[in-house]
């Protein structure tokens, strides 16, 4: 009962991150089923099938607060699809010992782009209205299929981060456009797990309580992408990330490493974390500084041209 409740509690708050940064459901969610020693195949499975109920609440919520490109959605997800089957029969294929620290490295190095990508620059907010083309959205979509579903995790931090770089359209439309079309990337990746590893192996409780926690989230995420600092977020969930995934890397039999390695990693790992928060926080409030700053400037501006206009000649 324990367990449930924990993953109940771990799929609220992957989804909450995730609604609010457009990743890191299933990275999150992967990343702690590996740590408690589910085989790599049956954890993408778990989180994939979860994700069905969790994408479509998040992606109905999304809708409501108008924050899905529909254009976008059918351009990344059809493609999307196709690249999260063929990476769930290809993991499906792998056996264990190979397939878990293959996971682990796909997400960490995510984790480390969620880490670098937010802390170092937030988010793009330039070339705002400007087309995405199916050229660039097609094989994006097929790339990012693909490594979610290999890595449980990475639909997101692949498409969010290409999209919001090209500054066409708002950070909350990437958003809402990437939790939404990751429906049909949960959809085709279970199917794919579902032919190569059969059900029998995927825990269906684990399952129903990462959706139910998810499911709760979702509406509460879609409201908060309009008001939370995703900049200081994503600096927090990719420590969470790294750490987790060095830990399952460092006590695998590829690398072994002894007990002081790990402790002198780790708290490499915890500095440059607290480091990075800090720093994300000074810069969201220079930037905040900076917009206020901006907003007085130019109502002073409108201000003095109605004074002007209602000046006499």
């Amino acid at each position: 009962m324990r367990s449930l409740i924990l993953l109940a509690l771990v799929g609220f708050a992957a989804q909450l991150v995730d609604g609010a940064l457009g990743m890191a459901y299933g990275v999150t969610s992967t990343t702690l089923l590996l740590a408690i020693g589910t085989n790599a195949a049956a954890a993408s499975a778990t989180v994939h099938l979860a994700e069905i109920g969790t994408t479509l609440a998040s992606g109905i919520s999304h809708w409501r607060f108008d924050n899905v490109d529909w254009k976008v959605v059918a351009k990344i997800g059809i493609p999307g699809a196709a690249g999260a089957f063929a990476g769930a029969t290809f993991l499906s294929s792998l056996s264990t010992e190979v397939a878990a620290p293959i996971m682990s490295i796909i997400l960490l190095s995510l984790g480390v782009y969620i880490f670098i990508r937010f802390t170092a620059w937030g988010l793009p907010r330039g070339n705002l209205g400007k087309p995405l083309r199916k050229r660039f959205l097609a094989p994006l979509g097929v790339v990012a299929g693909f490594v979610d579903a290999t890595g449980g995790g990475g639909w997101g931090p692949v498409g969010t981060p290409a999209i919001l770089a090209s500054g066409r359209i708002p950070p909350r439309k990437v958003i809402g456009s990437i939790d939404t079309s990751e429906f049909l990337v949960a959809i085709a990746a279970s199917l794919g797990f579902l032919v190569g590893i059969g059900s029998e192996n995927i825990d269906f409780a684990w399952v129903g309580v990462l959706l139910l926690g998810g499911v709760i989230a979702a509406p509460i995420a879609a409201w908060l992408v309009r008001h939370i600092p995703p900049r200081i977020l994503g600096s927090a969930v990719g420590g969470v990330i790294i750490l987790t995934n060095v830990r399952t890397l460092l006590r695998s039999d590829w690398i072994d490493a002894s007990g002081g390695v790990q402790a002198a990693a780790y708290l490499t790992i915890a500095v440059l974390w607290a480091a990075a928060i800090a720093y994300s926080v000074k810069e969201y409030r220079k930037d905040k500084e900076y917009e206020s700053g901006r907003a007085v400037e130019e109502e002073a501006r409108r201000r003095a041209a109605e004074e002007g206009e209602r000046a006499p000649a």
